[in-house]
């Protein structure tokens, strides 16, 4: 409560100390309509992160039962059927009831939000007239910023709903993912969509939403989960104080009381480095996010803006300490008395204050104006309008090296593969099991690979040139996974990553439960690969997902992604390492191949003989006067299609060729070690049947 009181006080100041709450000389939507909107932001803002918080603790951090419960083959049981609710630890218990609470409060705020920006826009006061619903309708179904709200209700809903509903591990952590989907929204909409880097401001913002929803969720979860770590149950007030040391639960009809293990250090240990990562990915994003709002270093002084982006980041620094206090000295502390214990909830109150400041100006920020301009010039070019960007340069050989644009979002990624693939060398190095160097500079490579095909010049080029986005397509289906795949990630977390003992799901069991799942089962057989390797192109240029694609952002971003994990199964069941639940014969791997070779190639010589445009109304009003003309280009693109699918493909079935015959080579030398140990028993007895069947043929002919 002094976290969410000093997150109003925040707000206020930040609002009267750049003016964003004034009254307006015209289209004034009234006080209650100034205030209550940042207000509901805020609020919206928090429950969120509460939701995000909720679920993160109950799928990834806390165990769900008292004890350890095991199956029948002796592993832990974490997602059993939803049974009786004392059967569950007290914290997991809480943590989801403070995620449906935020779910609640989420939905509530999300209309409030809806219906005062719709009135801030307009520039009306809130009206129950007729007119007023029409243009709220108007706005709800035909403008980017409502329909952007209206999806923003829609996710909180069904998340609260979910809730309500779902108790297994599997169906909590599909509900967190939809609740990060409810964040798109809100980056696709503000100072972000229209500033002259808007796919950069996009991603960094989401990043910085996700890293700050973990964060500030995290935390709010934390200091709400009180006593209930230590194993006491979340019990209604009045409850009496014999039953606050014992979970229930029901077996058989018999009622037994199960003394709760304590998570708290546990808890503590694992959120550390959770709030470690979300404080890497705010500071970070935050900071590209602050270069491309404010390109002169002086506004981040002589403007309102700058100086709340300021206040921001030096708390958010402050907490960055409180944090590194946690991981250095109290959680080393915490068994050794209750000195520390109370040292400890100390300083998460302080966090949980310091936070609410960060979030009351992180609103009041995003009410502000920034001193760059956030609205298209009135002479755009074609292009611009297109794309956000202007026309680059006309392509050069020299310039497939030089012209970048940083996806933020697939840069994060590749460095976070990175950091996270030395970390898993290292430790299983310090075990005494070296892990192989190609095996990591191949994963390097391919990271290297992916970063270059999503933030170089077949990523610039490729959204004004169809032969530069084929060459981003291929590469991103072909050329990357290829590395990505001998890289092992999956073998490599396995070996590194430790195993929860408490019965909660860390990223270890996660990992299991992704492989033996159903749906890995249907993605990862080989035939559904391979026709979604060679079938989705045909679905994806020949439909409106093409448009889609090179018009939106999302769609742009959800390509990259499709494409990247396609390629990546494919090769996978063809030539990787890691655990699959199946694996085709390397004969069959071969017919799977050429058939992916062919229907490459089909692809691309028809596109090379092809004289209908795709997506006309793009290509072809792009403004774009140099190079080939978009119908040339687009044949040269099918010859692209056709030249880099086949090369990597080729490579791919050298190394099946390679595998099998290693496999044989491998067989050959059990077998005859197994003769070696038996004296070729098998031989023996192969020779002796032949030698009785002689016998029988004899004895019959006398």
């Amino acid at each position: 409560m002094a976290g969410l009181a000093v997150a109003v006080l925040a707000l206020v100041g930040g609002l009267i100390f750049s003016g964003a709450a004034a009254a307006r000389q015209v289209l004034d939507p009234g006080a209650l309509v100034r205030w209550g909107l940042p207000l509901s932001k805020m609020l919206l803002n928090l429950s969120l992160a509460a939701v995000l918080g909720g679920i993160t603790f109950a799928v990834g951090i806390l165990p769900r039962h008292p004890t350890p419960r095991r199956t029948h083959h002796g592993a832990h049981d974490t997602d059993p059927a939803a049974g009786d609710g004392g059967d569950e630890h007290p914290a997991f218990t809480r943590a989801l009831r403070v995620a449906t609470g935020g779910a609640i409060a989420w939905t509530i705020t999300a209309i409030a939000v809806l219906v005062l920006t719709h009135s801030d826009l307009v520039g009306q006061p809130l009206s129950g007239s007729a007119d007023y619903t029409k243009q709220l309708v108007f706005f709800m179904t035909n403008l980017d910023v409502g329909r952007a709200w209206l999806m923003t209700v829609i996710i909180a809903a069904v998340v609260a709903t979910l809730l309500f509903a779902v108790r297994s591990l599997t169906g909590l952590a599909l509900t967190g993912l939809l609740s990060v989907a409810g964040l798109v929204p809100m980056a696709l909409i503000g100072h972000s969509a229209s500033s002259n880097d808007h796919e950069g401001a996009i991603n960094s913002l989401f990043l910085h939403l996700v890293g700050a929803s973990l964060w500030v969720g995290g935390i709010a979860v934390l200091a709400l989960l009180g006593r209930t770590l230590a194993g006491s149950p979340d019990r209604p007030h009045g409850a009496s104080h014999a039953s606050a040391a014992v979970g229930a639960s029901r077996q058989r009809g018999v009622v037994r009381t199960v003394q709760a293990t304590d998570a708290t250090e546990a808890t503590l240990r694992r959120f550390s480095a959770l709030a470690l990562f979300a404080f890497v990915l705010v500071v970070a994003s935050g900071v590209i996010n602050a270069l491309i709002r404010l390109p002169r270093l002086e506004d981040l002084f002589s403007s309102a803006y700058g100086q709340l982006i300021l206040a921001k980041a030096t708390l958010a620094v402050v907490l960055g300490g409180i944090g590194y206090m946690h991981r250095q000295w109290i959680i080393p502390q915490l068994g050794r008395g209750l000195s520390a214990r109370r040292v400890l909830w100390q300083l998460i109150g302080v966090e949980a204050v310091v936070m609410g400041a960060v979030s009351g100006l992180a609103v009041a920020l995003s009410r502000s104006a920034p001193p760059e301009p956030t609205t298209y010039s009135p002479d755009a070019s074609p292009a611009f309008i297109l794309t956000g960007y202007e026309l680059p340069p006309e392509l050069t050989p020299s310039r497939w090296l030089t012209e970048w644009r940083a996806d933020w979002l697939w840069v994060t990624v590749a460095v976070f593969g990175a950091i996270t693939y030395i970390l898993g060398m290292v430790k299983v190095a310090r075990r005494g099991d070296p892990w192989p160097w190609l095996r990591a500079i191949s994963w390097f490579a391919g990271l290297i690979a992916l970063t270059y095909i999503t933030s170089g010049p077949p990523a610039v080029y490729g959204r004004v040139l169809f032969s530069a986005h084929m060459v981003d397509h291929m590469m991103l289906t072909m050329v990357a996974p290829l590395f990505l795949v001998l890289g092992s990630p999956v073998t490599l977390a396995l070996k590194a990553l430790t195993p929860r003992r408490d019965g909660s799901r860390g990223l270890r069991e996660w990992l299991l439960v992704f492989v033996h799942s159903k749906w890995s089962q249907l993605v990862t057989h080989p035939l559904f690969a391979a026709a979604n390797f060679a079938g989705s192109i045909i679905l994806f240029y020949y439909s409106g997902l093409f448009g889609y694609a090179m018009r939106d952002h999302v769609g742009h971003e959800l390509m990259n992604l499709h494409f990247t994990l396609t390629g990546y199964i494919f090769v996978l069941t063809m030539i990787g390492s890691d655990p699959l639940p199946r694996r085709f014969p390397y004969p069959i791997r071969l017919v799977l191949l050429l058939a992916t070779m062919a229907f490459h190639a089909f692809f691309g010589v028809t596109l090379m003989g092809s004289t209908v445009l795709l997506e006309p109304s793009f290509f072809g009003n792009l403004g774009r006067a140099w190079g080939q003309s978009a119908i040339e280009d687009q044949q040269t693109g099918g010859g692209i299609a056709w030249g880099i699918g086949e090369i990597p493909t080729l490579i791919l079935a050298v190394g099946v060729a390679v595998m099998w015959s290693k496999s044989d080579a491998r067989e050959t030398k059990r077998r005859d070690r197994a003769a070696d140990r038996d004296h070729d028993a098998d031989l023996e007895a192969y020779n002796a049947m032949f030698s009785r069947l002689q016998q029988r043929d004899e004895a019959q002919g006398r």
